[in-house]
């Protein structure tokens, strides 16, 4: 699936920053046009500073308005046919970031937002793309956590990618008939803007939440932050997972599950122990 000259055509979700924007700008180069979702102007008109023949930028996409999704896709439409391409040849979900909180303290406004970014709008998106895909022979990728393992109080994000696993791998049997894949691209540690809210969001979690329920966490959230603090410093720069999802886009035959990042390899182990082992390795973490 090389592209040559820009003939060919992916959509990227969540390009204002970290992977996305790594991702959206690494096709470009690879000579795919690339039609890179953002939620505000700023970050659009930044993508546009940038003068990549191959990006374009669209907005508004945020996921978890669904009502941003029918105007976007008459718009990729037009822009499809202006450049004289028949169809998507792949659609990236790489929208969300997630929190970091016990699920007893968790924001259920926060966790709604989440599912809605990373599982419901995705859906959504996919639906009203696949007649496109279908003409270009596209393909779905979906960039996720390495393993599906429950890790205390990142739930936020674990909980979204069992879904998004189901998800993908039902897409992956339902579109057979067409040979869309459905491709899973896992992350392990990445360096993204997120990463450094992580602290302050805990900060003002803790500072938030009535004294009594503070004091059940404050010693497991402070041991958290300082594991945290190390961790981060190993991150994998987002290139090396636009790498991984140029790979996916290319690829004649891909592979179902492509696995990047730091501590990528130990993640994936986990997804092949036994559940109360895999439960009381969490709990020692």
């Amino acid at each position: 699936m090389k592209a040559e000259g820009y003939r060919q055509a992916v959509l990227v979700t969540g390009c204002s920053s970290g992977i996305g924007r790594a991702t959206a700008v690494r096709l470009a180069e690879a000579q795919y046009t690339v039609f890179a979702t953002v939620r505000n102007e700023s970050d659009s008109r930044e993508l546009a500073s940038m003068r990549n023949q191959g990006l374009v930028p669209l907005f508004p996409l945020d996921l978890r308005i669904l009502e941003h999704i029918p105007p976007l896709v008459l718009q990729i439409s037009r822009e499809l046919s202006v450049r004289g391409i028949a169809g998507l040849s792949a659609l990236v979900n790489i929208a969300g970031r997630g929190s970091i909180a016990p699920l007893e303290l968790l924001d259920l406004q926060e966790l709604r937002g989440e599912f809605d970014a990373r599982v419901v709008g995705p859906v959504a998106l996919a639906q009203a793309l696949l007649p496109s895909l279908r003409i270009g022979k596209g393909r779905l990728i979906w960039v996720a956590t390495p393993a599906l393992i429950p890790i205390p109080f990142v739930s936020s994000i674990h909980s979204c990618d069992f879904a998004a696993n189901c998800i993908a791998r039902t897409f992956a049997l339902e579109l057979r008939p067409w040979k869309i894949p459905s491709i899973f691209v896992r992350c392990g540690g990445i360096q993204t803007p997120a990463v450094n809210r992580t602290a302050r969001d805990l900060d003002r979690l803790m500072a938030s939440c009535p004294s009594m329920k503070r004091e059940l966490y404050q010693d497991a959230l402070e041991r958290e932050k300082k594991y945290l603090k190390t961790f981060d410093m190993k991150r994998s720069d987002p290139n090396v997972v636009a790498e991984k999802i140029l790979q996916a886009v290319q690829a004649a035959k891909p592979k179902r599950v492509y696995r990047t990042g730091y501590l990528v390899g130990p993640g994936t182990a986990l997804d092949f122990l036994p559940q109360p082992l895999v439960d009381w390795i969490m709990s020692r973490r």
